[in-house]
């Protein structure tokens, strides 16, 4: 009997212990589950994380948002649904383990896209005839905001699938949707399970804006290479150095606002096989440019009497189309400049030839064209709407403008322009600019103006002898009116010519 109670004691003894060590036992199991889920969901986050910084392909990257989507809240199937940039809403990626219920899922969300894209271009079809591109587009974008599109693949699905979707937001602009679907009658979307599907959402758009930036950054890579290809173009258009001319004394400087400018200066020889051998191409020398040069005086020689043309130009505009018309007038000039018309002809005919281009671009060219005669040392010349050059004469000591009626380039067919001569002697000075520097303004707004420079231009031919120090001095003088720091928003040219004292 003892015995028997002991049994009998014991067992109930196990009993009541099952009974009470059972809850604290689950009670572990269930704390220990939530453990491991939230190591879980702290690795897949963590991964999505590393795919984020690592991954340069976007597709790559969007093909593991579904299946995060789906893990961190261990639903059964998710999809990502984006806006593309011409406006038709797809579906992008899709993940799910049952392929009949991603089938069913699938058909539902493109059958709810196709009739959105279908409601759009038949609201854009009732539109009036002569509405505007802009109300078309608007159109048939009200209805690709995607503001349907989750009642829709709700209504296609059925009460069987619990559907969650969130907007995924680039700048605040609404870029698709990611929907995280359950066929679990149990499943219930708790604050925990939309925030993480949210959370996926926003890592989805840093990812799409960081692949626009770097598009972006691209497209601004290619059009800075662009713009360094132009300005060396440019660069190389305009006279590397200036041509050595017997009797007068040349230098030039251009400095453009932007890394491709509209400002335009040339020295044209009226003869082509003059022009290869006054600068010294083909192997030719200073000295024996100098030599040929020299040639002028004698009256037996072909090429006697032949003049240089000495040109200035600013085109309305900075930048590449600037760079662009400044190119196709140096041509279209060259090309007239050999015809030996006078300075006025000339402009004439390149107003006509590039009036059409020039009408249509609504962009137009100031231009000062003129020749000097090596002989008799007369500059002749023609203006069309440019800054007229300032000419100091070494013998009274005064300076006079060079200027004669004209219209802009590529402002009217029928323009009609005038020419002028000037006799200049040894040690006149003459300067060609353009209104950069008149323009230049300082940080009070203060402009350097004509009288500025006339009294700049002064001071330098007493003071400098030669074209370049002159050059020099005109430009400091303009760069300290500006100011230590301050940018000039124009292109600036000077070109100095003066004719070497007897």
């Amino acid at each position: 009997m003892p015995l028997h109670r002991s049994s009998s004691y014991s067992s109930d003894s196990n009993s009541d212990a099952a009974a009470e060590v059972t809850p604290v036992f689950a009670l572990k199991q269930l704390v220990a589950r939530l453990h491991r889920e939230q190591n879980k969901i702290q690795d897949l986050l963590s991964s999505l994380g590393f795919a984020l910084r690592s991954f340069n392909n976007l597709n790559q990257f969007l093909e593991l948002i579904p299946l995060m989507a789906t893990r961190v809240t261990d639903a059964d199937a998710s999809a990502l649904v984006l806006l593309k940039p011409n406006g038709q809403v797809k579906l992008e990626q899709l993940h799910c383990q049952d392929s009949v219920q991603g089938t069913q899922i699938r058909n539902a969300i493109e059958t709810a896209t196709r009739q959105i894209a279908e409601t759009g271009a038949k609201k854009a079809l009732s539109l009036p005839e002569n509405s505007s591109e802009l109300e078309i587009a608007e159109a048939q974008r009200q209805d690709k905001k995607l503001a349907t599109l989750d009642e829709r693949v709700n209504q296609y699905l059925g009460p069987d699938i619990q559907l969650f979707g969130t907007p995924i937001l680039v700048k605040q602009d609404e870029r698709g949707r990611l929907y995280v679907f359950s066929r679990d009658p149990d499943y219930t979307w708790t604050e925990t399970r939309q925030k993480l599907v949210r959370l996926v959402a926003d890592q989805t758009a840093v990812a799409i804006a960081n692949d626009e930036l770097t598009v972006e950054l691209r497209k601004k890579e290619r059009l800075d290479r662009e713009l360094e290809i132009g300005a060396e173009i440019q660069q190389r258009l305009l006279p590397r150095q200036c041509p050595t001319i017997p009797g007068i004394e040349l230098a030039a400087r251009c400095k453009p606002a932007n890394r491709v400018g509209g400002d335009y200066y040339d020295f044209i020889p009226t003869h082509p096989d003059w022009q290869r051998t006054i600068q010294g191409e083909n192997g030719k020398t200073k000295g024996e440019a100098e030599r040929l040069g020299s040639k002028i005086q004698n009256p037996n020689c072909k090429i006697q009497k032949k003049r240089w043309g000495i040109v200035i130009g600013d085109v309305m505009g900075k930048g590449v189309p600037a760079g662009l018309i400044m190119t196709m007038t140096r041509g279209m000039l060259r090309a007239e400049v050999l015809n030996g018309h006078s300075p006025a002809r000339i402009l004439q005919h390149l107003n006509q030839v590039m009036y059409a281009d020039l009408e249509n671009s609504h962009r137009f060219v100031t231009l000062f064209y003129s020749e000097y005669d090596l002989a008799s040392r007369i500059l002749y010349y023609s203006n069309a709407a440019h800054n007229p050059p300032f000419l100091w004469q070494a013998a009274t000591r005064k300076v006079m403008r060079l200027d004669t009626a004209g219209m802009l380039i590529g402002l009217d067919v029928d323009s009609q322009y005038e020419d002028a001569q000037v006799q200049l002697a040894p040690g006149d000075t003459l300067i060609y600019y353009t209104d950069g520097l008149t323009e230049a303004a300082n940080l009070s707004g203060d402009r350097f103006d004509e009288e500025n420079l006339i009294s700049a231009f002064e001071r330098a031919c007493q003071r400098c002898t030669g074209a370049q120090p002159i050059l020099d001095y005109l430009f400091n003088e303009v760069l300290k009116f500006i100011g230590p720091g301050n940018r000039n928003g124009d292109d600036m040219t000077l070109v100095v010519m003066q004719v070497e004292p007897s």
